[in-house]
């Protein structure tokens, strides 16, 4: 075996902060004078059919079940084999009609936090563990929790990286703290900096910057703050719920956890000053009058909370019936708009020369949907899971806008189409074909995790359009798709709203902040199951709609062949003896295909230290994959086409890994076989 040296592995992807967010007319002036007007009571858009839908709970109810899990978190650490130095502590809990419980996890190491060591135990009625799910298969061990490397140089390193993102203003907002780096294979003692300032467009930075302890090496960064951009312009009126203090009124929303819109007055800083007047109704539809934009802000965030609350049981952000607050008129000419989970807040600049402010419908729903990501899935914001964080915040979006069913803006596919943003009437995305803004991806490749965030979403957003209308053309309120299909086969949808039961079981019972598309497609696939059945429609149509972005294949019968699949996670030793992964094939007749696919799955910090053959039933093996010292990207996740024509098609068929050179680590997570 050879060995080979390197510099530690660094994310090679800058998140920019220009991103998305579809936008919506909806200007002001809220009715009823006297008390609060009253929450608008909606029906809830789509009914799951079976009875393994997330209860209703109250907080406090929510509260217990946490202290609960909390007090029994060193039995299961002990009971999932965690080590001695192992601590876990519940951050989220949501319980099943059926009383099946999902408990999210963070985990500690000798006290310090396991970055990427999340995880999710779903617990029976009867107490049987029935499923973790990891964010990493790693064991989390680390030689020593003494740094090589000062404090200090970790911040210096994180500096550097915050100034070559073209950051301005930068500092470090809190001393690094000490963390284990666990989402990109190994474990490793790491410090974590969070820089401060300015981003180089004018959003507030806080950009994390893992450092490795021992070599001051940077392994990966990634920005806290998400953003959209925009330049809306509204019509319509709307109904605010308001609070009457006195003879003065205020936007604050006691109907949904007491959210309030602020006035920033051009500020960048603090809370600003909560909008407050004699009349009860706001602006005048214009930017002449400033109550306009937090009337709009404040529409949004009421039409987000009611679409979460009706849609899926989930009260506020947290799930714990706090409302959020909204910040208006940030900056002078800021054209842009953003989520910050550390304030627990959205804020709107007001666009290009102050005339165009971003307080619109589809921009709080995408923002305020990053929040309900980081508090539950917490999807790291780079690579593929920051593609699938940004597509969530596109999907439920999406979801607002047509929850909202506002005549000024009907519910439509199309991310920023009232923003002009390219100067020519077009959107800033599209769900049914990604592509045509330009950059983004309609499917999945092994280069999509190096795309920016904004463009990698494109294979999610793709797939949500496919599994909720299907293929082909299509009209939808006045708007003409024409959804292709990666594998040229046709999809049939099961409708939005299922589509978003599906979407939202998923992220907050089976992704983690690690997840990737491969993930994403199997966690879309368990919460389908669960919901409708894995003989069911739905669950066929969620995995026609992934193949038919290329992740993952159609089931048998569906036109794209027969899968057999293992998705038990095998470690790969450093620098060790080959391990293998097994599948038995059965029922088929004579030979294998010319054509056979084989899809791998393996998640390693220095893939071009692996070599991965197929081993057919008689011991004849295919290279799939040949070593190489120069490929330093994370992961193998590829097809290939194998002409096993010559080999028997039942039997036991194994993929075999061998990590030729030390220093990374890795698991294979899946492994698929499939006969066209």
């Amino acid at each position: 075996m050879s060995s080979h040296r390197r510099t530690s592995h660094t994310a090679r992807r800058r998140v920019a902060a220009v991103a998305l967010v579809g936008v919506s007319a909806l200007l002001a002036a809220a009715v009823q004078s006297g008390a609060a007007s009253a929450a608008p009571q909606k029906p809830a858009p789509g009914k799951v059919d079976p009875g393994a839908v997330a209860l209703r709970l109250t907080p406090s109810q929510r509260a217990e079940l946490i202290r609960d899990a909390d007090a029994a978190k060193a039995t299961t650490a002990k009971d999932l084999g965690l080590g001695a130095k192992e601590s876990l502590v519940a951050r989220d809990v949501i319980k099943d009609a059926d009383g099946t419980v999902h408990t999210r996890y963070e985990r500690t190491y000798g006290g310090l936090p396991v970055l990427g060591g999340d995880l999710v135990v779903d617990t029976a009625k009867s107490g049987r563990t029935e499923r973790v799910v990891k964010a990493t298969g790693a064991e989390i061990k680390v030689a020593s929790l003494t740094p090589a490397v000062a404090a200090g140089t970790a911040e210096r390193q994180a500096l550097s990286a915050a100034k070559a993102d073209g950051s301005k203003k930068t500092g470090a907002d809190r001393a690094p703290r000490k963390v284990i780096w666990a989402a990109n294979g190994r474990p490793t003692l790491a410090y974590e900096t969070v820089v401060g300032g300015f981003q180089d467009d004018g959003t507030p930075n806080q950009l994390h910057v893992i450092t490795d302890a021992a070599t001051g090496k940077k392994l990966y960064e990634y920005q806290g703050i998400e953003t959209g951009v925009g330049n809306t312009q509204y019509s319509g009126q709307v109904t605010l719920t308001t609070t009457q203090s006195g003879s003065n009124y205020t936007l604050t929303d006691g109907a949904r956890g007491g959210h309030k819109t602020y006035n920033l007055n051009r500020g960048t800083s603090g809370t600003g000053t909560l909008f407050s007047q004699t009349s009860d109704t706001w602006g005048n539809g214009t930017i002449s009058n400033a109550a306009t934009a937090g009337a709009d802000a404040h529409y949004g965030a009421a039409e987000t909370w009611d679409f979460y609350k009706n849609t899926f049981n989930r009260s506020g952000i947290k799930n714990n019936g706090v409302g959020a607050y909204s910040r208006v008129h940030y900056g002078n000419a800021y054209v842009n708009a953003f989520w910050d989970d550390s304030c627990f807040c959205m804020t709107y600049g007001d666009g290009s020369g102050n005339a165009d402010p971003l307080t619109a419908l589809d921009v709080a729903g995408h923002e305020m949907s990053h929040g309900v990501t980081s508090n539950t899935a917490g999807l790291n914001y780079s690579g593929e899971s920051g593609g699938l964080n940004e597509a969530t915040s596109d999907i439920f979006g999406t979801g607002v806008e047509f929850y909202a069913n506002n005549a000024s803006d009907p519910g439509d596919y199309l991310i920023g189409e009232k923003i002009d943003i390219n100067g020519d009437g077009t959107p800033l995305r599209y769900m049914d074909k990604p592509s045509k803004d330009g950059g983004s991806a309609d499917n999945w490749s092994s280069s999509v995790g190096g795309l920016d965030v904004h463009y990698s979403s494109g294979v999610a957003n793709h797939f949500f359009y496919l599994l909720s209308e299907g293929s082909g053309a299509k009209v939808i309120n006045g708007v003409s798709y024409n959804s292709p299909t990666g594998d040229g086969l046709p999809v049939t949808g099961i409708g939005r709203d299922k589509a978003l039961q599906i979407w939202y079981r998923a992220l907050t019972t089976k992704f983690t902040s690690t997840t990737n598309y491969a993930a994403a497609r199997t966690g879309t696939l368990a919460a389908a199951g669960e919901l409708y059945g894995t003989t069911s429609a739905e669950y066929t149509a969620v995995q026609n709609a992934w193949a038919a972005v290329k992740v993952g294949s159609r089931p048998g019968g569906g036109g794209g062949g027969t899968s057999f699949e293992n998705t038990a996670d095998v470690s790969i030793p450093d620098n060790g003896a080959a391990v293998t992964s097994s599948v038995a094939v059965t029922g088929r007749t004579g030979n294998a295909p010319s054509n056979l696919l084989v899809d791998v799955n393996i998640v390693h910090t220095w893939r071009g230290d692996l070599v991965i053959d197929l081993v057919a039933p008689d011991g004849s093996t295919y290279r799939l994959k040949n070593f190489s010292s120069s490929d330093s990207a994370d992961n193998v996740q590829e097809t290939y086409t194998v002409n096993a024509s010559s080999e028997v098609a039942n039997g036991t068929w194994k993929l075999k890994v061998q990590d030729q050179a030390a220093q990374d680590t890795g698991y294979i997570n899946s492994w698929k076989l499939t006969f066209p």
